[in-house]
């Protein structure tokens, strides 16, 4: 095996357990998403952010256990996680509400959500990394 394969594995395994954790919160995201939307009548914005939120702590709870390697107190990690989040879920409703503006995607605003889901994700991995692990890269 080569020495870069030996050093871009572990973080290709790492990736991958972070985007299946990701993926379940993101469903549950959605699903809270659509049940704010058709059950509850919430406007998509207001619907984005609690749908958002809870999906934050879901994540957080997933990448705790089966993601990352905790080096720090839980208290602390959650404190700096949640900030990270905080910087997302704004990222996110910018990007969501700039996106929503558009003609097109006031009219799919699912996809809107998913182009955002799409780009917060590396801002995530990377910030959440360092929440927990005290690292990067």
């Amino acid at each position: 095996m080569s020495v870069w394969v030996e050093k871009i594995w572990p973080l290709f395994k790492l990736k991958a357990r972070y985007a299946t954790t990701s993926a379940m919160a993101t469903a549950a995201e959605y699903g809270i998403y659509a049940a704010l939307i058709y059950w509850l009548l919430l406007q998509p914005t207001a619907a984005h952010v609690i749908s958002y939120t809870c999906s934050m702590l879901i994540n957080f709870v997933l990448q705790r256990f089966f993601v990352f390697d905790v080096r720090r107190k839980v208290r602390t990690v959650f404190l700096i996680a949640a900030l990270v989040s905080l910087g997302a879920i704004t990222l996110s409703s910018v990007l969501f509400i700039g996106l929503t503006s558009l003609p097109f995607f006031a009219k799919n605003h699912f996809l809107a959500k998913g182009i955002a889901t799409g780009i917060v994700f590396f801002y995530n991995f990377y910030l959440k990394r360092y929440a927990f692990e005290k690292r990067f890269l």
